[in-house]
């Protein structure tokens, strides 16, 4: 079974004025295995974020179908999207979002803070723990963000993102505001931890120095999406 499946998906926004509506997605059909790792490549404004945003549950397309694990999400209401986002997709976003007055442990333990029928505190934190040593950060946990630099903040975040051991991993410009080495940095350890935790990883960026770390790629242009190994 695929991870995720898109069918015919397309996305208009209302236009103000008399203009009409503004396609940003034109009839996007993709297939993702579990396991693999995926970039979506393409210059700012294309719609990347857009596709992100549907794929992971935050927004609904204006047509078409997205089918996450089996699931059709179409089907599901607000509160049923929220649970899967919470325990199954993982987010990385361009800026880090930690919250300032927090610990990088507390930080990377905000996920699992919605999950009240979590078993064990104890193996949750154990994990964390786990994650930030991966990371080089094992020494920085009681640490607050103002502390770190910003590489080391959006591997707080990435580890973050994976607290909840999600199944799908989704990342939207996370070496958009690195430099070239931190940059690299990341982008290693995203490739790593899709083969060692075994998530299926979707990219987008319009870096092609990280899209080259993606065991595949598509380009998203006017609305279209196109594998470029096809």
């Amino acid at each position: 079974m695929a991870m995720l499946e898109l069918v015919n998906v397309a996305k208009s926004y209302d236009w103000p004025g008399d203009t009409g509506k503004v396609c940003v997605l034109k009839d996007i059909t993709l297939r993702i295995e579990k396991g693999t790792s995926v970039a979506i490549v393409g210059p700012s404004g294309s719609g990347k974020s857009t596709l992100l945003n549907i794929i992971g549950g935050l927004d609904r397309p204006s047509s078409g179908r997205v089918l996450f694990d089996g699931k059709d999400l179409a089907k599901l209401d607000d509160s049923g999207l929220s649970r899967i986002r919470n325990r199954e997709i993982g987010f990385i976003f361009q800026l880090h979002h930690l919250l300032p007055q927090c610990t990088v442990l507390e930080n990377v333990l905000v996920p699992t803070l919605a999950d009240k029928n979590r078993a064990s505190t104890k193996g949750v934190q154990a994990r964390a723990t786990a994650l930030l040593k991966r990371v080089g950060l094992e020494d920085w946990s009681l640490h607050r963000p103002g502390e770190l630099s910003v590489g080391q903040r959006q591997r707080v975040a990435v580890v973050r993102a994976l607290i909840n051991e999600p199944k799908l991993l989704l990342a939207d410009e996370p070496t958009g505001s690195l430099d070239k080495d931190a940059s690299e940095n990341i982008a290693e350890l995203l490739a790593e931890l899709n083969r060692s935790e075994g998530v299926t990883l979707i990219v987008v960026t319009h870096s092609s120095e990280l899209a080259k770390y993606m065991g595949r790629v598509f380009e998203l242009s006017n609305g279209a999406l196109k594998d470029r190994q096809a």
